[in-house]
């Protein structure tokens, strides 16, 4: 019998608008001895069944898997497995050339808390509620029993990720067989995945069809990829024809991965080159311009406390890029910050682009791909923000 969570009369509202987060301030009470990680029902004040879901110590205290009162086990999780395979099914990313895509997108696959990313036949699976983390040997299996030979093992990779006040002392392991291929395929091209220690899954698989696009502009360019971690957009700036590719990150680590990566795919190509360095150091003390730039920098601002000094990191960082960019260069730059909307990050680079005077047009407006769904009832989904600018 799963413990139970009361609300405060009135705010179930969001929950008939099918919202999957509960939050702490919505809460009248809870059942004695609950633990962080149960499965709880959640009734209204009125004492009505209202929705299913896992327990978490945190401004988000419950979130919801299922507004059908219904046992949480094996049946329950191949059916929500099997739909978002279904869905990428629908959208043909499984089964052709790309090996590389996100199989489960939280919320966005209603499973929130839990990621899971197919490279090759190896499929990465990451926690991020105490709750997931509980369920993560029968997650697996369902993993197992729905992808079939598809799949060959699960490397489990949430250490970095779980809250750490909930004291798991969890460790990354692979909890369904193991393999020492760390190559995939994405669009043709193979890269070396880090799923043991890299972010994330060990590669940021939402800038795929964005890659696609710089590789259209890249001909005849000289480029410049800041904060290139894997060296994803270098490798797609060569496969389509740039003239030379900088590609720069303050981590050792990362540069010796967007390396392996050049060499697996173009080895001994004279034209790309590397940088350890500073993002904001390099634009200030490197004197080369180029016409083709793209900015993937990490979270400016990880939670809205965090927000305005993000927004002026946005803005000093694009101002830099405006201000080394030729006349007539292309420049691609990005938001991953959740808390950043799409307004206020358009309204950001308005800023730099006044602030340098630059004239500036907008190509295209970038978001994540089709296998990074958003659930309309969850808007805060829609993360990765983009825009393509051609600066004169």
């Amino acid at each position: 019998m799963y413990k139970t969570v009361y609300l405060k009369k009135g705010k179930e509202e969001s929950l008939h608008r099918f919202h999957s987060w509960i939050f702490s301030g919505a809460i009248a009470q809870v059942d004695p001895q609950i633990k962080e990680g149960d499965t709880v029902r959640v009734l209204t004040a009125a004492g009505n069944f209202i929705a299913l879901g896992h327990y978490q110590i945190g401004s988000i205290a419950v979130r919801v898997l299922s507004f059908d009162d219904r046992e949480i086990g094996s049946d329950f999780w191949r059916e929500r497995i099997s739909s978002a395979l279904n869905m990428r099914l629908a959208i043909g990313i499984v089964g052709n050339s790309n090996e590389t895509y996100r199989f489960i997108h939280g919320e966005g696959d209603m499973l929130p808390g839990l990621v899971a990313d197919i490279y090759g036949k190896t499929c990465v699976m990451q926690a991020h509620s105490v709750g997931m983390h509980v369920c993560r040997n029968e997650i697996a299996q369902a993993i197992v029993d729905v992808m079939g030979e598809k799949l060959s093992c699960i490397y489990y990779k949430s250490e970095t990720t779980l809250p750490f006040k909930a004291g798991l002392g969890q460790e990354n392991e692979f909890i369904y067989n193991q393999t020492d291929d760390d190559i995939a395929t994405e669009n043709g091209l193979q890269f070396h995945i880090d799923w043991l220690k890299g972010q994330k899954t060990g590669f940021f698989i939402d800038q795929r069809e964005n890659r696609r696009l710089l590789e259209h502009y890249a001909k005849g360019k000289t480029v410049l990829n800041m904060f290139c971690y894997t060296g994803g957009f270098s490798v797609y700036a060569m496969r389509g024809g740039a003239e030379l590719v900088h590609s720069v990150d303050s981590s050792a680590k990362a540069i010796d991965l967007t390396d392996r990566n050049v060499e697996l795919n173009f080895p001994s190509d004279k034209r790309h080159e590397s940088f350890c360095e500073d993002a904001f150091h390099f634009l200030k003390n490197h004197n080369r311009d180029y016409n083709l730039m793209v900015l993937d920098p990490p979270a400016f601002a990880k939670h809205r406390n965090a927000l305005k000094n993000g927004l002026r990191g946005y803005i000093r960082l694009n101002a830099k890029a405006f201000e080394r960019i030729q006349s007539g260069g292309i420049v691609f730059t990005f938001s991953c910050s959740q808390v950043v909307s799409k307004e206020q990050f358009r309204q950001a680079i308005f800023t730099a682009a006044a602030q340098t005077k630059r004239k500036v047009r907008i190509l295209h407006q970038l978001h994540q791909p089709a296998d990074h769904p958003v659930n309309i009832y969850h808007p805060e989904g829609e993360y990765l923000k983009g825009l393509v600018l051609y600066v004169e």
